[in-house]
């Protein structure tokens, strides 16, 4: 199951890591952030202990949204050693975001 990050913990769960971190932008309205869904949580179990990934419901955490100048979802950002390394705006397959994440690892 994906990891929940809030505003609260973004600072330390995300960019504290030492691991390469996928958040997913989404948001309970959002047709296509539901559709990614099942294809975040598979990720994170496939990638558990090596790669961090989770959700953030942009509703609820305004603050990181505003951050990273997220205004439209789904958008999966990607983070390493606390930076932003890579995006993916929009609803894509599952090789789009295992590509990214090989690529950053």
């Amino acid at each position: 199951m994906a990891a929940v990050y809030t505003d609260a913990n973004f600072q330390q769960e995300v960019l504290n890591s030492d691991k390469l971190t996928v958040v997913d932008f989404w948001a309970q309205w959002c047709g296509p952030c539901l559709a990614l869904g099942p294809t975040i949580d598979a990720l994170a179990k496939d990638y558990v202990g090596k790669v961090n990934v989770g959700k953030l419901n942009a509703d609820e955490n305004p603050n990181v949204c505003i951050d990273y100048g997220v205004t439209g979802m789904p958008a999966v950002l990607f983070f390493k050693n606390g930076q932003l390394v890579d995006k993916q705006l929009g609803l894509a397959a599952r090789g789009v975001f295992e590509k990214k994440i090989q690529q950053h690892m």
